[in-house]
């Protein structure tokens, strides 16, 4: 029987960590990652993806209190999965590549990329962040 999206978060077939770190979601999430140029938007809307994926994969709990279910807090999601958010999994990610593409020789594309310079003007506006940038923001 294939599973797929909510059905799958939510099926009691698997165990919540193969759910969460497994085969399933962080790796299609986090693909490509090391080469993203990350703003505080995306980064923001990564964790609000990832705490919906959170809640629909723990489901709604009871209030101890009032006997009640409700969604889950982004509090009780941190003690429920205490692992670091996915933007802190992908800073280490980027180091390292940023590591391997500088351990490259200069003939090599992927590192004439990185560290050359683009000709011409940039756009009006605020400047864009470059993937050299959140590299010596990390």
């Amino acid at each position: 029987m294939l599973l797929f999206g909510a059905e799958f978060l939510s099926s009691g077939l698997l165990t919540k960590n193969i759910k969460i770190q497994g085969t399933t979601i962080l790796p299609v999430i986090l693909y490509g990652c090391e080469t993203w140029s990350l703003t505080l938007r995306e980064e923001r809307r990564l964790r609000v993806f990832e705490n919906r994926v959170l809640r629909r994969i723990f489901g709604p709990m009871t209030d101890d209190l009032t006997g009640e279910w409700g969604k889950l807090h982004n509090e009780e999601l941190n003690d429920l999965y205490p692992s670091p958010n996915i933007v802190w999994v992908i800073k280490p990610r980027r180091m390292r590549w940023a590591g391997h593409v500088a351990s490259m020789g200069e003939k090599r594309g992927v590192y004439r990329i990185l560290v050359g310079k683009l000709g011409g003007k940039r756009p009006f506006g605020r400047i864009r962040l470059r993937w050299e940038d959140n590299i010596n923001m990390s």
